[in-house]
């Protein structure tokens, strides 16, 4: 499987609480925090889900 980084790249206060929640089941803790998933639909859709606090590095 290929494997995708994700960097949270704003914070989460002010934000909905469903999307804390999805933020952190994406293993991000604070900002500037880089999780290394794979690469599947699920995980595709949970960061479209938060794409305004999160950037896909390479």
């Amino acid at each position: 499987m290929e494997k995708i980084k994700v960097k949270l790249v704003k914070g989460l206060i002010g934000t909905r609480e469903d999307h804390r929640a999805t933020v952190r089941g994406l293993g991000l803790r604070r900002i500037n925090s880089v999780s290394e998933l794979e690469d599947t639909p699920s995980v595709r859709g949970m960061i479209n889900k938060v794409a305004y606090l999160v950037k896909v590095v390479s």
